[in-house]
C-alpha cells in the first residue's frame, strides 16, 4: 500500500473519531465544568446524550447554581424535569434571582411552577417589581341614579405560595370591577364618589380580593371618573312610555268593547223589527181566516179602521213639527 495514502486514511479516520468522540462526549463542556468546580465525569456526559437529554442545558444550568452558591440541585433533578417538558434554564435563573432578592424558593417549587405553565422567572420578578394592571372602564350608578365610568390602576405583587393553582389577572380584575360596582352602588350622591374617589380604594381593599389568586394586591387607585347617562331620568321615561301604552292599550280595548256591544245591540233590533215584520204580515191573513170563520164582521172591520185612522191623527196633531196641538172638535 501506497503510504501517502495509508497516512490520509489514518488522518480522515482520526478526524471522523474526534467528531464522533466530541459530539457523543462534549469534552469542553466537561471541562468548562471541572474549571468552575462542577463535578460531573464524561461518562455522565455521555449517558446525557443517549438519554437525549442535551449536556449543552443541564451542564450550564449546573454552573450557574454552584457559582449562585444554590446547593441541594443535583443532575438527576434538572434531568428528570427536562424530561417532564419542563424549563431548565427559567428555573435556574429564577432560584438564582429568588436567592439574591431573600425570597423562599424552593427547588421543588419552582420545577412545580414551571410544569403548572407559569414563567416562575417572571413571577420572581414580579415579586422583586410590582406589577400595574389597568382595569377596562368599569360603569356603575349611584342612589341618585347617575351613571359613573371608573378606570383604576391595581399594583400587584406575585404570591410565590399561590402560584400552583391560584387564579390569573382576569380573576384580580374582574373582583376589582366588581368591587369598584359595589362601592359606586352603595353611595348616596354620585357627587360624594366625585369628591372623594379614594373611598372606593378603601372599600376595595378592605373586601381581600386577592385570596385565592396568585398575586398579593399592594394598591388600588382611581385613575379616572367620568359622568355617563342619567339612568334614573331614563328608567323614569321608560315607566311613563309604558304606563302610556298600557293605558292606550286598555283605551282601545274598551273601544273595541263599545263598538262590538253597538253591534249587538243593531243586531237585536234588527231582529226584532224582523219579528215585528213577519207578525205584521201574519195580521192580513188571520183577519182573511176570521172573516172566512165568521169570528169578524164587516162593520168591526170598519169600526177598526175608524179607530186606526182617528189614532193616526191624534200622533200627527202632537208631533213637535207641528207646532202647537189642535184642541180635537
Amino acid at each position: 500500500m501506497n503510504p501517502t495514502y495509508f497516512t490520509l486514511a489514518v488522518i480522515a479516520g482520526a478526524i471522523i473519531f474526534l467528531a464522533v468522540f466530541f459530539h457523543y462526549v462534549p469534552f469542553f463542556l466537561w471541562l468548562s465544568a471541572k474549571v468552575s468546580g462542577v463535578s460531573i465525569s464524561l461518562v455522565q456526559l455521555f449517558l446525557m446524550r443517549i438519554r437525549n437529554v442535551p449536556p449543552y442545558i443541564i451542564v450550564p444550568a449546573m454552573i450557574e447554581a454552584h457559582k449562585a452558591g444554590l446547593s441541594g440541585i443535583t443532575r438527576d433533578e434538572l434531568e428528570a424535569h427536562y424530561l417532564a417538558g419542563g424549563h431548565v434554564e427559567k428555573v435556574v435563573h429564577a432560584l438564582v434571582s429568588a436567592s439574591k432578592a431573600n425570597i423562599e424558593l424552593s427547588f421543588q417549587m419552582a420545577t412545580a411552577i414551571d410544569l403548572a405553565g407559569r414563567d416562575v422567572f417572571e413571577a420572581v420578578q414580579m415579586s422583586v417589581n410590582p406589577k400595574v394592571i389597568d382595569t377596562p372602564p368599569v360603569t356603575a350608578m349611584a342612589k341618585d341614579g347617575i351613571q359613573l365610568i371608573a378606570k383604576a390602576r391595581v399594583t400587584v405583587r406575585a404570591n410565590i405560595r399561590q402560584l400552583v393553582g391560584g387564579a390569573g389577572e382576569d380573576t384580580v380584575l374582574a373582583r376589582v370591577g366588581e368591587g369598584i360596582v359595589s362601592s359606586i352602588g352603595s353611595s348616596t350622591n354620585h357627587k360624594a364618589v366625585l369628591e372623594n374617589p379614594d373611598t372606593i380604594s378603601k372599600v376595595v381593599l378592605r373586601k381581600g380580593l386577592d385570596a385565592g389568586t396568585a398575586f398579593e394586591i399592594l394598591s388600588i387607585d382611581i385613575a379616572d371618573i367620568d359622568i355617563g347617562k342619567n339612568i334614573g331620568a331614563v328608567l323614569q321615561m321608560d315607566q311613563a312610555n309604558a304606563d302610556k301604552n298600557i293605558a292606550q292599550a286598555k283605551a282601545e280595548e274598551r273601544r273595541a268593547m263599545a263598538v262590538a256591544t253597538e253591534q249587538e245591540m243593531k243586531a237585536k233590533a234588527q231582529e226584532a223589527r224582523a219579528k215585528v215584520i213577519e207578525a205584521e204580515a201574519e195580521v192580513p191573513k188571520a183577519m182573511a181566516e176570521a172573516f172566512r170563520s165568521g169570528n169578524l164582521g164587516i162593520m168591526d172591520y170598519y169600526r177598526m179602521k175608524n179607530i186606526e185612522a182617528d189614532t193616526s191623527m191624534r200622533e200627527n196633531i202632537v208631533k213637535p213639527s207641528s207646532g202647537i196641538s189642535k184642541p180635537l172638535s
